[in-house]
Formats: C-alpha cells, structure tokens, sequence
C-alpha cells in the first residue's frame, strides 16, 4: 500500500506539471489593443481636415446659423484671383455651366454651394451665380465661415 501511494503522488505530480504547461491563457493582453486605437485615433485625426475642399479661401464671416450637410454637394470656389473650381478642378467661367450639368440636372434637388474669398471681386461671385441661376438651378447658398466675435 505504501508503493501505491508514493505512485499516486508522483503521477499526480507529473500530470499537475504537464496540465501547467499545456492550458490555454485565456487573458487578454490590452496594450497591443491600445497601442492600435491609439494610432487609428491620431490617424482619423490628421486625415479628417485633409477631407475638406482643398482650395485655400478666407471666407468671409457671417453669423448665419450654420446648414445641416447635404450628401456630396457640388462646391464652387471663387479665388481672390477670380478663378474659378469645381470642387478641387480649376473651370472657366464658360465651362462652368457644362461641368456643373455633369453633376447635377437642373429640375433636380442637388444644392450648389459657392464658396468666394473674402477678397474676390464681388462681380466673379455674382456673375456665377447668375450663371447658376440662368441655367436652371434654385438651390445655390453661399459658404461663410462662423464669426467668432459675439
């Protein structure tokens, strides 16, 4: 009796030792999680002012209410030089109307927004405007920037 005793404790021993080395960790290891949150975070906020329109305009400032955003509106830009985008696409004034009705019919609901640099002659602005509206199209706004000294 006593050899099986001995035995009992020594395989109880052996197979003690090999359950310890083959049991799954069922922990879960957060600082790689962190680490990669951390980097989509700094990612997300470096790319999301990249995803406005690229033109460089000093909007004028208003204290107009801001508009709720519409799904890919069509953005015209008004530099200082009087140049004229469509989207990020420099246009001529005479090519603006044709590149325009590639985006957007004129019976339709799409909304044109034009964006003018505080510095831009006003007549640019509002010959395209006038332009937009000849052609057809009733929902044109214009872009300003929120005025911070209230």
């Amino acid at each position: 009796m006593g050899m099986n005793v001995g035995t009992a404790q020594g395989g109880a021993r052996r197979r003690g030792r090999r359950g310890r080395g083959t049991s799954v960790m069922s922990e879960i290891n957060v600082t790689p999680l962190v680490d990669v949150m951390l980097v989509l975070l700094i990612v997300f906020m470096v790319a999301a002012p990249l995803l406005t329109v690229g033109i460089p305009i000093d909007l004028p400032e208003t204290q107009a209410q801001a508009m709720q955003p519409q799904k890919d509106p069509v953005m015209i830009s008004v530099s200082v030089d009087g140049d004229i985008f469509l989207g990020k696409e420099p246009v001529t004034a005479e090519m603006l109307l044709a590149s325009v009705a590639q985006l957007a019919a004129p019976e339709s609901d799409a909304r044109i927004y034009v964006r003018g640099d505080t510095a831009a002659q006003y007549g640019v602005v509002m010959k395209v405007m006038g332009a937009l509206s000849g052609a057809g199209y009733a929902h044109i706004g214009l872009i300003t920037a929120q005025d911070t000294e209230r």
